[in-house]
């Protein structure tokens, strides 16, 4: 018998950690995880999956529309925010019943309580019991960060935007990265007016000028109003619970809701970390190795709180990675080149690999291609939008090192795409390759 309560004791239920905790105890370690909130971590309970379903239901606003244009004799219709919401939420409680299902299937120990590190081996629970495991996982992920401006309290983070009692018909939104832009076109198909400010010129400063630009066009042409260079002094808030946003140098801004997508920081305060030793670094993150192993030989961490790169599929990888290392006798790191990206905005825009500027910089000859159209049924629902693919080619080895779109069903066009790019095909390959049409896809194959 192990001198341990567990082999395994993993402090965080979200995607990182219910991986690592099932895998775990497939490999034959005793395992336990403690959740303070819900299982299934931010992307179940509070992030992508709500958000998608959010989003998919504000594409009907403008498929409604376009559907007289195909025929449908289609009357003017209501938007129910209560519907959607409770149906939303209702899906995520089905989703947790799964993950929590899926534990214990695996006879992983749900405790749901907070939980800290205590020792090296050590773990307090909140109801003060203290359990030992040979290995400790902390895998809590991050949480938003609320900018210190006079009345931010009045405001709402992504944490608390699933819970509305009702949708908002005037709504700012702080921030400019991808949360931002997408409940900037789930709000403004919802029928809200919508202005987000940012304090910067730029925004998704990660992905391609060119396609973060044509999101911008789109999303101005729509009536989603923007504010650069906008630095927020203080809000406001009224008698009637409507705010005002004070805006320094500029024009204040009446609205309903104000939404904080201001970034997400590493979720690792009074976990015990720093009394037992554990290096973290000036965001707040856990510092790790390549196989996830902290400072400390017996704690290790995954996902967002270790602050890589905060994407749900990396998290997972991460927590099979350490199980197969640690208990399945096969040491593993994890990949983090062409990691493909989307942002759900309206229209979606999904990326892999270099942007341009990177790759001038990076290997100084490049070629570029793109195409720049409109799609069918956009075409036909007299709906002046356009896609924009663009293709970023190693002009000394003829290598596709990026892929960039924005359109309909981007992200869903780009993961089978992302496949190639991971394989270092060339753009010679891609010409090979016979266009399937007619199709938005077959745009990849014809560039110019």
């Amino acid at each position: 018998m192990s001198d341990y309560d567990y082999d395994l004791f993993v402090i965080g239920a979200g995607s990182g950690g219910v991986r690592a905790a099932r895998v775990s105890s497939a490999h034959g370690a005793r395992v336990a995880i403690a959740e303070e909130y819900r299982v299934g971590g931010t992307c179940v309970i509070r992030g992508c999956v709500p958000k998608k379903l959010l989003v998919f239901g504000a594409h009907f606003a403008e498929d409604l529309k376009d559907a007289r244009r195909f025929g449908w004799n289609v009357p003017d219709c209501d938007f129910d925010w209560k519907t959607l919401r409770d149906n939303v939420l209702a899906d995520v409680d089905r989703l947790e019943g799964l993950y929590t299902q899926t534990l214990g299937n695996h006879k992983v120990e749900i405790i749901p309580e907070r939980a800290t590190v205590a020792g090296p081996h050590e773990v307090k629970l909140a109801s003060g019991k203290t359990v030992t495991a040979k290995y400790i996982l902390v895998a809590t992920g991050a949480w938003p960060m609320v900018p210190e401006v006079e009345g931010a309290e009045h405001g709402v983070t992504s944490n608390e935007v699933f819970h509305l009692d009702e949708c908002p018909k005037r709504v700012v939104i702080a921030g400019g990265g991808y949360i931002a832009n997408e409940f900037a076109g789930i709000f403004h198909e919802f029928g809200a007016h919508v202005t987000l400010v940012n304090r910067s010129d730029q925004m998704l400063r990660s992905y391609d000028a060119q396609i973060r630009d044509r999101l911008l066009q789109i999303s101005m042409g729509k009536g989603i109003n923007f504010r650069f260079n906008a630095q927020m002094e203080r809000i406001e808030k009224n008698e009637d619970g409507t705010m005002c946003i004070r805006i320094k140098d500029g024009d204040p801004i009446a609205c309903d809701l104000l939404l904080f997508a201001t970034g997400r920081k590493p979720k690792s305060d009074n976990l015990g970390l720093e009394d037992v030793g554990v290096e973290i670094d000036d965001k707040g993150a856990i510092k790790v190795d390549d196989h996830n192993r902290t400072n400390v030989e017996s704690i290790y961490a995954v996902g967002d709180v270790t602050n890589r790169v905060q994407l749900t599929p990396v998290a997972i990888r991460e927590g099979h990675a350490f199980a197969d290392t640690v208990f399945g006798g096969n040491p593993r790191t994890v990949d983090y080149g062409c990691i493909p990206s989307a942002v759900f905005s309206h229209p979606p825009l999904a990326a892999v690999g270099m942007t341009e500027t990177e790759a001038r910089n990076k290997l100084g000859t490049v070629k570029v291609y793109t195409s720049d159209f409109r799609a069918m049924k956009n075409v036909l629902a007299n709906r002046n939008e356009r896609a924009l693919y663009k293709m970023i080619v190693d002009a000394t080895t003829d290598r596709v090192v990026g892929l960039h779109m924005i359109g309909p069903d981007a992200p869903e066009i780009l993961q089978a795409a992302a496949v190639a790019v991971k394989a270092g095909l060339t753009k010679q390959d891609f010409d090979d390759t016979v266009a399937l049409h007619p199709s938005m896809a077959e745009e990849l194959v014809l560039l110019k």
